[in-house]
């Protein structure tokens, strides 16, 4: 593996970002100098009978092609040297540095860093605190590595934004040996949506970053909202796993944490079947019956009243959240909705916004339903805190810390 950063590698600036899933692989190759993605995909399915792979791309003319095909038992391996061929198939610039999307940096990884093997051993003993991801991040980077052999790979980890957070806000109140021995801390996830959208409000606003005090609010099927002030994280509403904080597609947020125990004791349920409870049955599906955002608001609207309840449920928590922040911040200069339902859904952030007048929140009915744009303000002209609906763009964020990561550590041609 080349662990070197030259100017060739500098001057050309083609980023292959990877971000591995539990069944899906999504990738872009950006330019960032003329700002263009030369190719982007996904696989989805991975490991079950059928794989799903769309892929676009764009031609010497510039001209854009869409392909999607069938795999059929397609495995991780065979889906990164799919990338391969078709980089070289359509014969677009190669990558000159991979990003690679990593779930759990723990206390151990602030920034984005050079993977090497050492990085690599590290990231491995962290798959305790992330099973379900950091070993499927792992074996990305080690695919990638074997097939672009001869380019820098760095790893930006979603944990890294949040390790901001003074010692008071990420320690729990529970014996320092958890915190020594076992890393029980919060950690905060979302990292790379959050640090985007707030870089992409500061654009707006043109103003630094550093200057800022904002909310962000994350609502996909995982949810988490940030406080941000003056650039950094001072909170966030994940904690030592996602499953805490916000009420999402399928966790339960913050409960009481004696209810699974309780579960465990009266019903001899097994460890495994509360964490599967409460990490893939609760939360939307576990009230409405449903975890797509745009089924409950459906039958909601046609009078359901457990999807009425799972609304009011889920808008509350955002509330409640959005007031204990502003505390926190003192000064707010802008809230910000992204993600699958925050960027799409004109009713939720309607309901988060409700009856918050008092608190500087007012946001513009008209506004709120004209949101096609990458960034669109949905505040009134009175309103003393700004609002904005912002589409995240992870794989955009990951390849420009790879870029400033390589600007910063360039070493002189070997």
């Amino acid at each position: 593996m080349d662990t070197s950063i030259n100017n060739k590698t500098l001057q050309d600036d083609i980023i292959l970002v990877i971000n591995c899933g539990s069944s899906t692989v999504k990738y872009k190759l950006l330019e960032l100098a003329t700002n263009q993605i030369l190719l982007k995909g996904v696989f989805e399915g991975i490991d079950h009978k059928h794989v799903k792979h769309n892929y676009t791309w764009l031609d010497a003319e510039k001209k854009q092609h869409e392909e999607t095909n069938a795999i059929s038992n397609a495995s991780y391996t065979h889906c990164f040297h799919n990338i391969a061929d078709i980089i070289q198939t359509i014969k677009c610039k190669k990558p000159t540095a991979v990003g690679h999307r990593v779930v759990h940096g723990g206390e151990d990884f602030i920034k984005p860093t050079l993977i090497n093997p050492t990085v690599i051993a590290k990231i491995e003993q962290l798959s305790v605190l992330a099973p379900l991801h950091n070993a499927i991040n792992l074996q990305g980077i080690r695919l990638s590595i074997t097939l672009f052999p001869n380019v820098p790979h760095i790893a930006v980890f979603d944990t890294a934004f949040h390790q901001t957070m003074p010692d008071y806000v990420y320690r729990y109140p529970i014996a320092e040996s958890w915190y020594t021995e076992h890393d029980i801390r919060k950690y905060g996830f979302h990292g790379t949506s959050h640090q985007y959208v707030a870089q992409q409000a500061a654009n707006y606003l043109q103003k630094p970053l550093k200057t800022l005090n904002l909310i962000t609010l994350h609502l996909g099927n995982g949810d988490s909202v940030t406080a941000i002030k003056h650039g950094q994280c001072i909170d966030t509403s994940m904690g030592f796993t996602p499953l805490a904080g916000l009420m999402m597609g399928t966790r339960c947020g913050d409960i009481d944490p004696a209810i699974p125990l309780y579960m465990q004791q009266t019903t001899n349920m097994a460890p495994e079947q509360v964490s599967d409870e409460l990490n893939h049955q609760s939360g939307l599906l576990a009230v409405a019956g449903s975890l797509d955002m745009r089924e409950v608001l459906k039958q909601s609207n046609k009078g359901n009243h457990v999807s009425e309840l799972a609304l009011n449920m889920y808008c509350y928590r955002i509330k409640k959240y959005i007031g204990s922040y502003i505390a926190l911040l003192g000064r707010v200069d802008a809230i910000i909705f992204t993600a699958g339902v925050g960027e799409n859904s004109a009713e939720i952030r309607s309901r988060c916004c409700e009856q918050l007048d008092h608190l500087g929140i007012n946001i513009d009915a008209s506004l709120n339903e004209q949101t096609s744009h990458d960034i669109s303000e949905i505040n009134t002209r009175s309103s003393p805190i700004k609002l904005f609906v912002i589409k995240t763009n992870e794989e955009r964020q990951i390849a420009n810390e790879v870029s400033a990561y390589i600007k910063d550590n360039m070493t002189e041609e070997r």
